[in-house]
């Protein structure tokens, strides 16, 4: 085949995504920092892994017992399910394996997030209650784009620019047919949300809600109103939870602040 012609549908993308991705950074540089790490890890997909052996879906938004969950890609291939999560980030990215919160350090400033590993851990979950497939068979990809550079030993999930192609392609042993593949991503299309502005704007305000206590919320069993409650005894005596407000005809509980 033409190497020209191979790589053409690369050249169009490529003429749309960069100038979109420079007034996009000028203009609103926070809103759209996380759409321009996703439409890359996009790109290094498309370039380096076959879409005829690692099926992908982005902005994959789910229903779960409690909102629901976005998460930026899935790939699902004979080798395993990978579901990535992607961070833009530049400077120093300090962290390790078992702990909560990771730092960021530009220059001389400091900025905590929560580990990443930790943050897909719910998009695991709710990948393997919808597709109804056993925990080895999904794997953790976190993506630092952004030319961040890593001062500490990290997972081997976690990777750099395209060291996520590496990462997933290191998975040699087929666990799924074709069949299976093709099942898996019949599921996930009919089960997802529109992936739509309008469907991150429910889901974000979706997360503010459950950080903030004082902001109402329906039970997502009866539609009651879901009420902050404290545990009574127990070893977590004293710790608050939503519960629904009909208890106890309704046993609904949930924890005050996932995210997701």
């Amino acid at each position: 085949m033409n190497a020209t012609l191979a790589l053409q549908p690369l050249f169009h993308m490529l003429i749309w995504l960069l100038p979109l991705m420079l007034v996009m950074s000028l203009l609103k540089p926070r809103l759209f920092k996380g759409w321009i790490g996703e439409q890359l890890v996009r790109f290094f997909a498309h370039l380096l892994l076959d879409r005829k052996i690692y099926r992908r879906l982005h902005d994959v938004t789910l229903i779960t017992p409690d909102g629901t969950t976005q998460i930026d890609h899935v790939f699902v291939s004979p080798f395993g399910v990978f579901v990535l999560e992607t961070k833009n980030m530049g400077g120093w990215i300090f962290g390790g394996e078992k702990q909560a919160q990771w730092t960021q350090q530009i220059y001389k400033k400091r900025f905590k997030f929560q580990n990443p590993n930790h943050q897909n851990y719910k998009h695991l979950k709710a990948l393997q209650a919808v597709l109804e497939i056993e925990p080895e068979h999904v794997h953790s990809v976190i993506a630092f784009v952004g030319g961040s550079t890593f001062k500490t030993e990290m997972p081997a999930n976690v990777t750099q620019g395209m060291g996520l192609v590496r990462y997933i392609k290191s998975f040699q042993q087929p666990v799924f047919s074709e069949a299976q593949v093709t099942a898996m991503l019949d599921t996930l299309q009919a089960g997802r949300l529109a992936p739509t502005l309008a469907t991150r704007r429910e889901h974000v305000q979706r997360l503010k809600q459950r950080d903030d206590p004082s902001a109402s919320r329906l039970c997502p069993r009866c539609g009651s109103a879901l009420v902050v409650r404290a545990y009574k005894t127990g070893s977590r005596m004293g710790q608050q939870f939503w519960g629904c407000s009909t208890y106890p005809k309704c046993r609904t509980m949930q924890p005050l602040s996932p995210r997701g």
